[in-house]
């Protein structure tokens, strides 16, 4: 019956950040940031998904923080990032903005990944100068960019008007999460990851999804029915890669070929066979090497850094 935020042990507990700050968006929202690895490495920048928090990440801050300076932020309303009455793809794409400005010097490059929630703020902010000036290249987990309520399959029905009037009335409910229970985290298992998914990432998505203020959770599900960000993709210019759960049924497989159709720049599309939504807990080390690859084809300096451990390490 614990309330606890995150797991507080074992793989999917979240790391001590080096440092941590507040960067202020255009608006005024204060955007919790945290910062890990060595100052000097190459960058990564990690949006998460909707009602989730930097603890999401953790398996993969854990792994890249050894040699990549990692950047987690937590996205409006979430985490320790205060609620905000601004709720929209502008106002995310105004956080993604402010975090690199803040955290990147003029001119670096890093890599941007973003799951679900997440990868739509990438698409969001995309042709903001920040993002134009920052982004090495992307991974973009779980996640679409339009229709979402109605490709979704969390009712085990056949699409159309009754699906969908279902689907919205359960992803837009203002009920409270209450506690996890056994229960608690059947349901969140059901909806939210693959059927092979092991009782420590259950657990561990489960204490962050019911974290989330149910105002929160609710706000955003009203921008995520009405998203339209198709415009988006094809201003993500950098090289993009995806990553998708066969049996994902929030962000079913169709909007991840969507967008490798429409992307300028894709260089790859890996589809998980039996996982769900939540790829980076499900697949912590293949995301990981999605995102190690990115920053060591596509950022001179994580080339560099590799050959300076590598030498070390002779």
């Amino acid at each position: 019956m614990s309330r606890l935020l995150h797991v507080s042990d074992g793989p999917y507990a979240p790391p001590v950040p080096a440092h941590e700050l507040t960067v202020t968006a255009a608006d005024g929202a204060r955007i919790h940031v945290e910062v890990h690895g060595p100052e000097h490495a190459p960058a990564v920048v990690l949006a998460h998904g909707w009602c989730c928090s930097t603890a999401f990440w953790a398996a993969q801050i854990r792994a890249l923080a050894a040699d990549h300076r990692v950047i987690a932020y937590d996205q409006r309303g979430h985490g320790r990032s205060p609620a905000n009455p601004a709720y929209g793809t502008e106002p995310l794409a105004d956080d993604l903005e402010a975090v690199l400005e803040a955290t990147l010097a003029p001119g670096e490059r890093a890599v941007i990944a973003g799951h679900s929630m997440g990868g739509m703020t990438l698409m969001a902010a995309a042709m903001r100068p920040a993002v134009r000036e920052h982004a090495a290249a992307a991974l973009l987990c779980s996640t679409g960019s339009a229709r979402l309520v109605a490709s979704a399959t969390v009712v085990p029905m056949r699409a159309g008007r009754v699906r969908t009037w279902l689907t919205r009335r359960i992803l837009g409910s203002r009920a409270p999460l209450g506690p996890v229970t056994p229960l608690a985290r059947r349901i969140l298992k059901y909806g939210t990851m693959g059927p092979g998914s092991n009782p420590l990432m259950v657990d561990a998505c489960a204490r962050i999804v019911h974290a989330c203020p149910s105002r929160v959770r609710h706000g955003w599900s009203q921008v995520l029915d009405l998203l339209d960000l198709d415009h988006g993709i094809r201003e993500l210019r950098m090289p993009v890669e995806i990553v998708v759960g066969t049996e994902d049924r929030l962000t079913p497989p169709v909007h991840a070929r969507e967008l490798a159709a429409a992307l300028p720049d894709c260089v790859g599309l890996t589809e998980l066979p039996g996982l769900g939504h939540m790829t980076p807990v499900e697949a912590p080390d293949l995301v990981t090497g999605k995102i190690r690859a990115l920053a060591a084809t596509y950022i001179p300096s994580a080339r560099g850094e590799r050959a300076v451990l590598a030498e070390e390490g002779a």
